[in-house]
Formats: structure tokens, C-alpha cells, sequence
């Protein structure tokens, strides 16, 4: 009998030891993958704390997208008024105007810019300061059935468009090309091409980028695993900058739940992009002035008012002297007043 009871009781101590492993186990492994995004969001947290230095205010290089209407002829001269009411006051220098979107090939249809020319002379006749970019844009290869930028001749027809739009009288070009992996060869000599023609004319070149790596190597985890290049890397975000006269980071579709973590993560990518943007060269965060609610991007999070504040502190910390700095408003046909009064009061 108490052979049998030493058994059954071994038995039962057996059992219950696995079973406090296997919860132990579990509970490891939660706090493992626990722990580094708690760490991240901790981060992100403290980076978005502070005052913003009072030298952290517009510089007047500021820039906003405007849609496609403004140039296709749904848009006249009475709304070209109206911008420029909307505009004074404010550090907004450039404005880049949708002209594309680029055919497959890289070429551009003259038909999709009826308005363009008068509209830039509107703009130069009631607005003189501020300068006219065309907005040029396709999605790519190979995450996307679009432009080829391994093809030599793809890559010359898109600064050939460049050419074009500048006939038209444009003060800029302004590239959207997505998305662009980090690393692409093909896009450097797309901006090496199109530097060329700018640089000739005197005019500036201006580029849309992806953010850059919260994570060194992260960019290299997305391609493999979900084939999608979310980032790029400092090198890349560097190799571009090098190439352009304007650098706009599309700061926003995050995934940051609530605000303060996304005012955090964009000082966190002023700040990589500060060190390692040329001194000479416009450095752009853009603003979420739209509203969506999904999982990339919560409305309530991604608000005007956070990412003027994280983009304030982090360059009162890292070179509130930088006079080649400003804010990019995306985009002209969802910004609400309230969207322009939080550009307005917080950064104006």
C-alpha cells in the first residue's frame, strides 16, 4: 500500500512540476515578447516628452501636396484666391501639385494636366514667394505592377517627364515613387538624371521617402517576411538625400495606437533623418492631415497636433539652429481647419 501510494504521489508531483513548467514556459515567453515592446513604447514615450525649445518654429520652408483638381481643370482661378488666404501666414514654401501620375513605362501623358501652366501663373501672380513643384508619381517594382527601375529606359522616360513639367514653367520636381526599396540602384540614377536637368535650370528636386529603420536591419525583416519595404535604411535615407535639394518623410501611417506614441516615434524619425541629411538640404516631415481608421494608420492617433510636437522636440534637441528644416502638410484635399489651425498654433 504505501509502495503504491509513493508511486501514485510521484506520479502526481510529475504532473503537476510539467504542468508549472509548461506555464512557466508560457509565461516566459510572453514576457519575452512582451518585454521589447514595452521597451520600444517606453521609448517612444520618453521621446515625446519635454517642451519643445522656442526655436523650434517654422523656418518659412514648409511645404503642402495639393491634388491633382488643381492643375485637370476642376479647379480655377477662384480657388487659387482661396489658397492664398489659407496660405498667409504660414511657413509654407512649396507647394507640390499632383501632374502624374507617370505611366508604367515612366512616361507622362500631356493630356493630364490641362490647367498646369495657368495654374502656375496664378499661383506666381498672387502668391510670388512661394514656388510650384510637380508632383510626379507611380507605384513600383516588384512589390507593385508598376515602374520597372532596373530598366534603363524606364528610368530615362521618367526624368524625360521631368523635362517636360519644367517646360511647363514648374519651379521644382517632386518625386512619389513607391514603394522604393531600400538599397535601389535604379532610383539613385533616376535622381542623378533628373539633379542634372534641375540643377541646370536652377530649380529645386524634391523626393517623397519612406521612414527609416526604427530598428537597424528592420527594413530586411519586412522584405522577407511580408515582401513589403516599409523602410529604408540610414545608409539609403542618406545615399537619397546626398541626390536631392528637398527630403519629405511620409511620417505617418505608423500603426502607433495612441498619440503620445506616435508623437514619439515621429521625433524618433526627425531625428534619424537629421543625422544624416547634408546640412545644405531641406529636410521635410510630413503631417497626417486625413483621417483613417485601420490597423497602419489610427485616426486618433496620427493627429497634426503630435507629430508638430514630436518633430519640435526632436529638433530642439538635436539642432535647433538648423535653418534648412521644415513641416510637410498631406494632403490639400482632406486637411480640415482643424488640421491647418494645429499646423498653425503649433509650429507657425
Amino acid at each position: 500500500m504505501i509502495k503504491k501510494f509513493r508511486r501514485t504521489w510521484s506520479v502526481a508531483t510529475r504532473r503537476r512540476r510539467a504542468a508549472y513548467c509548461s506555464l512557466l514556459a508560457l509565461l516566459l515567453g510572453a514576457v519575452l515578447t512582451l518585454l521589447p515592446l514595452a521597451t520600444a513604447a517606453a521609448a517612444l514615450r520618453l521621446a515625446y516628452s519635454g517642451e519643445p525649445s522656442p526655436q523650434a518654429v517654422t523656418r518659412g520652408r514648409d511645404a503642402v501636396w495639393l491634388g491633382h483638381a488643381w492643375v485637370d481643370g476642376r479647379k480655377g482661378e477662384a480657388d487659387v484666391a482661396e489658397l492664398t488666404r489659407l496660405l498667409a501666414g504660414t511657413g509654407v514654401r512649396d507647394l507640390y501639385v499632383h501632374t502624374g501620375p507617370l505611366e508604367h513605362d515612366g512616361s507622362l501623358q500631356a493630356g493630364r494636366y490641362p490647367r498646369a501652366r495657368q495654374f502656375v501663373e496664378e499661383v506666381h501672380r498672387l502668391l510670388p514667394r512661394l514656388r510650384v513643384q510637380s508632383w510626379l508619381g507611380d507605384v513600383v517594382r516588384p512589390e507593385k505592377e508598376g515602374l520597372d527601375l532596373t530598366d534603363p529606359a524606364v528610368r530615362g522616360r521618367i526624368a524625360g517627364a521631368a523635362g517636360q513639367v519644367l517646360d511647363l514653367g514648374f519651379d521644382g520636381v517632386h518625386y512619389d515613387l513607391e514603394p522604393v526599396r531600400s538599397g535601389s540602384a535604379g532610383f539613385l540614377d533616376v535622381l542623378d538624371r533628373t539633379r542634372a536637368l534641375t540643377s541646370a535650370r536652377g530649380v529645386p528636386l524634391s523626393v517623397a521617402s519612406p521612414q527609416i529603420d526604427p530598428l537597424p536591419g528592420l527594413h530586411r525583416v519586412t522584405t522577407a517576411a511580408f515582401d513589403h519595404g516599409k523602410w529604408w535604411s540610414q545608409a539609403y535615407f542618406a545615399d537619397v538625400a546626398r541626390r536631392v535639394d528637398q527630403i519629405a518623410v511620409m511620417s505617418y501611417d505608423t500603426a502607433m495606437p495612441v498619440e503620445s506614441l506616435y508623437g514619439g516615434y515621429v521625433a524618433q524619425q526627425t531625428e534619424l533623418a537629421l543625422e544624416v541629411t547634408p546640412p545644405q538640404v531641406d529636410l521635410l516631415m510630413g503631417l497626417p492631415a486625413y483621417w483613417d481608421d485601420t490597423f497602419g494608420h489610427r485616426g486618433s492617433a496620427e493627429t497634426v497636433a503630435a507629430a508638430v510636437r514630436g518633430a519640435r522636440l526632436a529638433l530642439g534637441r538635436e539642432a535647433p539652429g538648423r535653418q534648412s528644416f521644415g513641416l510637410a502638410l498631406y494632403v490639400d484635399f482632406t486637411a480640415t481647419p482643424e488640421h491647418w489651425a494645429a499646423y498653425r498654433s503649433g509650429w507657425c
